[in-house]
């Protein structure tokens, strides 16, 4: 069960990050189209992998283990190489800096529910933030050396905020949930 058609496609999205990061590292209209064909290949994974594992109910506790740790290896080192090859400055940072810390708030507080035997299910609106991300970085990875006509860069640019305000609006509602159940456990 552990070869399942779905945990390889989870498996081959963390396999890949390194190949992106290295495309990140160069600059140029080459590598960013090509860096943008492995991160979207990588995307579609994200989907296919839950879709493929329900479908064919072949769910297995390794993919419900790895498939969020692929996600955040992929959107954390996208979003790491793009501030550190300068294609997101200025107050973006920012907003790359609050989605980060979401993630590992949110991750955080998964693993400590599990420990009480709480599952936290991704909500619909988590879907939405994890879908505007995706699109946010796939047109960031592109920016500038997109055509100019279509302003790439600020598109990109205005979508991270979304993607923020969808970050922060559902990390808030997953740390009420998690809060009410710390609350209700007794000090040890």
């Amino acid at each position: 069960m552990l070869l399942t058609l779905p945990n390889l496609l989870t498996l081959s999205r963390i396999l890949i990050v390194p190949v992106l990061v290295a495309l990140l590292f160069y600059q140029g209209p080459a590598a960013s189209w090509t860096a943008l064909a492995v991160f979207l290949a990588a995307s579609v994974t994200d989907w296919a992998d839950g879709y493929f594992a329900r479908q064919y109910k072949t769910v297995t506790p390794l993919g419900r283990f790895l498939d969020p740790i692929a996600d955040k290896f992929l959107v954390a080192a996208v979003m790491i190489m793009l501030v550190a090859s300068d294609r997101v400055t200025g107050l973006p940072v920012a907003a790359v800096l609050l989605i980060l810390c979401r993630e590992l708030l949110v991750s955080g507080l998964r693993e400590y529910l599990a420990e009480l035997r709480v599952g936290m299910p991704v909500s619909q609106l988590a879907k939405w933030k994890t879908t505007a991300q995706m699109i946010a970085l796939s047109v960031l990875i592109v920016g500038d050396a997109g055509p100019a006509w279509a302003h790439l860069q600020l598109i990109g640019e205005l979508v991270l905020w979304v993607a923020l305000a969808l970050t922060l609006i559902t990390g808030w509602d997953y740390m009420k949930r998690g809060l009410q159940h710390m609350m209700a456990q007794p000090e040890r």
